[in-house]
């Protein structure tokens, strides 16, 4: 028990990590996605410089990040069985599954797009892009809460804040759209 702390400060630092290169490599999708669509000239120059920068954040990154922070997961549930036993941390791993699961179905998108293989809209990236968003509020409330319950009124909360940030957004386009036409 006296590495309890390190290996739980490990956990931490991938978990932060895995979470940055989900957060970060769907806004790369929405940008390759879009520069498919420019002329040729820039197409090539934005498509190139776009996969190399998703290659390096996905493989030099997020992957080696998953597997440590889920490594660190494991050791820390060795050292502590009892914790699979609690109705929290039984929620927790299954959004833990959840964000597996999204991370597969990112790899598949990012696999697609380095072929450029273009299946989803930049819109649809964008609303991807928020679906990590959610497994981090409900995990961060699981865990610190430590309750089974409270952690919803964290995902309602966030689910508010999302609407109003969508609702802001279609205002400021119908604005921005007002000003450039009239």
């Amino acid at each position: 028990m006296e590495y309890y702390q390190y290996i739980k400060s490990f956990h931490l630092i991938f978990v932060i990590t895995w979470f940055a290169g989900l957060f970060y490599i769907p806004r790369l999708f929405v940008y390759q996605i879009e520069a498919f669509y420019k002329p040729t000239t820039e197409k090539e120059i934005l498509g190139k410089q776009l996969k190399l920068m998703a290659n390096r954040l996905w493989y030099i990154i997020t992957w080696p990040s998953a597997i440590l922070a889920t490594f660190f997961a494991i050791w820390l549930l060795i050292l502590q069985p009892y914790w699979v036993e609690q109705t929290w941390m039984q929620v927790k791993l299954a959004f833990v599954v959840l964000l597996i699961i999204y991370h597969l179905k990112t790899h598949q998108y990012f696999k697609q797009l380095q072929k450029d293989i273009i299946s989803k809209s930049s819109n649809f990236m964008r609303v991807w892009n928020e679906g990590a968003t959610f497994i981090l509020f409900a995990v961060v409330f699981l865990a610190i809460l430590k309750n089974a319950l409270n952690w919803i009124y964290g995902i309602v909360g966030i689910l508010v804040l999302g609407i109003l940030i969508m609702l802001g957004f279609k205002m400021y386009k119908s604005i921005r759209e007002k000003h450039t036409s009239g």
